[in-house]
Parts: structure tokens; C-alpha cells; sequence
């Protein structure tokens, strides 16, 4: 039986969205390459590549330098309603966050969404959820500074703590899929479960390794803030694959 969310030293979830929750990555790369295309210019998989987990702003600069005319506004809306229209035809779903998200919140742990992309994209893909699973929205167009720093996950628990102020960093658990992600939530000092898809990750040790979310549960997210030595703990800390 799952530890009652009352005495669970796991009190809130916060959740990376592209390539974690939802494959929507291929989507953004769809768009990339037309946006790119429409200016005479080409894009390489590599290229494409450098952008996964990046701020939005990142990379429209990298798609002016790719010889897109545009502001980096224009980019970015242009961007978005691409991704947004593909996401309302079909919700490309990754493997285990539902019932990851549906266990969680019968359980009683808070979830936020912490990601690069804006608000219209994020609200599309929770709008789809069967529940209102997700306490907080971290989005790129309302911090100051993306993924790689650690600006998005120290919001997101700064807005948790709105209702709980006894949460801390040392509650919550981070879940990723792309280096910048990774990079930022291993900032922010919250533990983090790195679930590679797109781009590999290294086995650093800062960081559980898992090849996805599918059959892991609330005791395995638990046991990452259980002390070294404590039951279950090692089979689920930093380095682990499963």
C-alpha cells in the first residue's frame, strides 16, 4: 500500500511537459523545418536536435540564424499555434505519465507543470487530462529565464508553498526527458528522475536514470528522498535503470 500523502516525505511532483508527459517533440520539429523551409533555409536533424528542452526564446534565435526573417515573438507564436493544432488533432501521450499522474493524485500529492513551452500549448495538453491533476503551471512565457537555469522549478515551488508553506525543495521530485531540464531541476536542488527520449542522458549520478515512467509508481518517487540505507531506497536512487 502506498504511504498516506500525510506522512509520505513526497509532497509534490513537478512535471516536465514536452518529451516527458507528452511526445510532442517530432511536432515541434514538423514545425521548425517548415518554418525554416518557408524562408528558403534548411534544417538539419542536428540542428533540430539543439533545441529539445531549450527555452523557446533560445531557440528562435537559433532559427533566425537558420535564416528565419522573423522577430523572435513572430517565431515563437508561429511556433506554438503549429504545435497547439497538432497536439487538438491527436495527443501524442508518453508511455506510463497518465497512470503515473492518476496514482499520484489519489494519493494526495500535488502536481505542477513545469515547461519551456507557453501557456496556450500547456493549457491544451491539461485540458485534455481526464482530471485537474496539475495544482500549478510553470510556463515559458512567465519566467525570466528558461531551462537550463533553475528559475522554473524554484517558481514552481514557490507557488506550492502558496498552500503549503511547510513544503520544501526537500519534498518534491523533479521528472525530465532532456538535458536542459535535467540541468535545471538538478539546479534547483529538487531530486530528479531523468526519463530520456529524444536526446540520451548521461549516468552521472546527480540524477535517477529510467527508461520510462511506465510501471513506476508513488513508492519509487518516495524512496528517492528516503535516506541512503533506508528500505527501497537504493534500488531507486541516482544511477539506476529500470
Amino acid at each position: 500500500m502506498p504511504i498516506p500523502a500525510a506522512s509520505s516525505p513526497l509532497k509534490a511532483v513537478l512535471w516536465d511537459m514536452d518529451g516527458t508527459i507528452v511526445d510532442t517533440e517530432p511536432y515541434w520539429i514538423a514545425a521548425e523545418h517548415a518554418l525554416v523551409e518557408a524562408h528558403g533555409g534548411t534544417w538539419s536533424h542536428d540542428q533540430a536536435m539543439q533545441l529539445v528542452g531549450q527555452s523557446l526564446t533560445f531557440s528562435a534565435g537559433l532559427l533566425q540564424q537558420a535564416g528565419v526573417e522573423l522577430e523572435i515573438r513572430e517565431i515563437i507564436d508561429t511556433l506554438t499555434a503549429q504545435v497547439v493544432s497538432s497536439v487538438q488533432q491527436q495527443v501524442p501521450w508518453r508511455p506510463g505519465a497518465r497512470e503515473l499522474l492518476e496514482e499520484l493524485h489519489l494519493a494526495g500529492v500535488r502536481c505542477a507543470l513545469v515547461t519551456m513551452s507557453e501557456g496556450p500549448l500547456a493549457r491544451e495538453v491539461v485540458a485534455s487530462l481526464p482530471r485537474p491533476y496539475f495544482d500549478v503551471l510553470v510556463t515559458g512565457d512567465t519566467v525570466s529565464q528558461g531551462k537550463p537555469h533553475p528559475e522554473a522549478y524554484l517558481t514552481a515551488v514557490e507557488l506550492l508553498q502558496e498552500d503549503d508553506p511547510h513544503l520544501g525543495i526537500h519534498h518534491c521530485v523533479a521528472l525530465e526527458d532532456s538535458v536542459p531540464g535535467v540541468a535545471a531541476a538538478v539546479a534547483s536542488g529538487v531530486a530528479t528522475v531523468a526519463v530520456p527520449h529524444i536526446v540520451p542522458l548521461p549516468d552521472n549520478g546527480s540524477y535517477a536514470l529510467w527508461d520510462s515512467l511506465s510501471g513506476r509508481g508513488l513508492e519509487e518517487l518516495e524512496a528517492l528522498l528516503l535516506p541512503a540505507g533506508s528500505t527501497g531506497a537504493a534500488a531507486s536512487r541516482g544511477g539506476h535503470r529500470g
